[in-house]
């Protein structure tokens, strides 16, 4: 099996990468444009795999992915290229329009002229796989799930692109056949997690003793999942999921954000006593604009007909989650030295 992966050296994506390089076996070039949040650390265990090749490269250039697609020739493009931070976007809208709309239309019409030039039994064989995220589906009450028929309401920036180019997904697979299959996931969590996002941010200002900020009232609530729980879901969906079919990924795993860092706390509290409850560092801060109140997923389609199950539950993963960074200070250290933990979203100087 020879899968392209956008995206390869994002949070997502290198879990992703890892399980196919290491579990699976799979040739895989990583395409990735190592912005800010791209790190190739996160794939210090594959390099010099021979199944494990890297090009730097920005799905916006189309002429260098018709060529990387190309050369290797691969049966499945998994395509998690993506502008992925709600805060980011309201201030730096145009980069999200860019990369998750402009990219994924060039990604896709790459994909559409090699799959054409390919064999019968090829073009069976080949799949393309859009990763999105249940932001798509904008904000639930106290009640209800996400599920793949709920219709698309997004509140940010970031939501409303994923959702323009999960539409142009859907379309390029009813009008021109091309084997397409969308996945939509629930909040991701685990090692190498960049540190601007509330679980690593949450755990590593605990650990340096620093303020712990929290959005309004701490009380919308999201459902976790765990990294690598993902990634074995996003390959069996590429393997076995119908072609012009979406597939939502959740953990079941429902938390307001003000118990998730509690949690934290209380796990440091427990591995690493302190003079003093971390709890006392949470400080709650002026709430983003658009903040959804919850999500949740309802994963039985993927369940049921594909026969996934997540293996780690909430309380599960989040030991092993701070415990990972609590052993891999030489992976997050460079990335705090140059990013200060502050909330992206309420900084004037980015770009608009």
């Amino acid at each position: 099996m020879r899968v392209i992966v956008t995206g390869g050296a994002g949070f997502i994506g290198s879990a992703l990468v890892r399980h196919l390089v290491l579990e699976k076996g799979y040739e895989v070039l990583n395409v990735d444009a190592l912005t800010y949040a791209g790190n190739l650390a996160s794939l210090e265990s594959v390099e010099g795999k021979q199944n494990y090749r890297f090009l730097q490269a920005d799905i916006c250039d189309r002429a260098t992915m018709e060529q990387a697609v190309g050369d290797f020739r691969p049966d499945r493009i998994m395509h998690l290229a993506a502008e992925s931070h709600v805060d980011r976007s309201i201030t730096g809208a145009a980069d999200f329009i860019q990369t998750n709309v402009i990219g994924t239309f060039t990604l896709l019409e790459t994909a559409r002229g090699y799959w054409a030039g390919l064999q019968e039994e090829q073009k069976d064989k080949f799949r393309f796989l859009h990763v999105s995220t249940d932001e798509v589906y904008g904000s639930l009450g106290d009640d209800g799930l996400f599920h793949e028929e709920t219709p698309y309401d997004p509140s940010s920036p970031y939501s409303a692109s994923k959702a323009s180019s999960d539409h142009l997904a859907k379309a390029w697979q009813r009008t021109y056949g091309l084997p397409i299959v969308v996945s939509n996931c629930s909040n991701n969590y685990g090692p190498f997690h960049f540190p601007e996002k509330l679980i690593p941010l949450t755990i590593l200002n605990a650990l340096a003793g620093e303020r712990l900020p929290v959005y309004g009232k701490g009380e919308n609530v999201r459902d976790w999942l765990y990294v690598e729980d993902h990634a074995r879901a996003l390959d069996l969906i590429a393997e076995r999921g119908r072609a012009g079919e979406t597939y939502n990924v959740g953990g079941r795993n429902e938390r307001r954000n003000i118990d998730v860092v509690t949690q934290i706390c209380e796990v440091l509290d427990r591995i690493i006593p302190g003079n003093r409850p971390r709890t006392d560092l949470i400080e709650y801060v002026t709430d983003r604009p658009g903040h959804d109140a919850r999500y949740a997923i309802d994963a039985s389609k993927l369940e049921n007909e594909l026969g996934w199950r997540a293996q780690e539950t909430f309380d599960t993963g989040i030991e092993k989650t701070v415990q990972w960074y609590l052993d891999n200070e030489w992976w997050w250290q460079p990335l705090k030295d140059r990013y200060a933990g502050q909330r992206l979203g309420l900084l004037n100087s980015a770009k608009v």
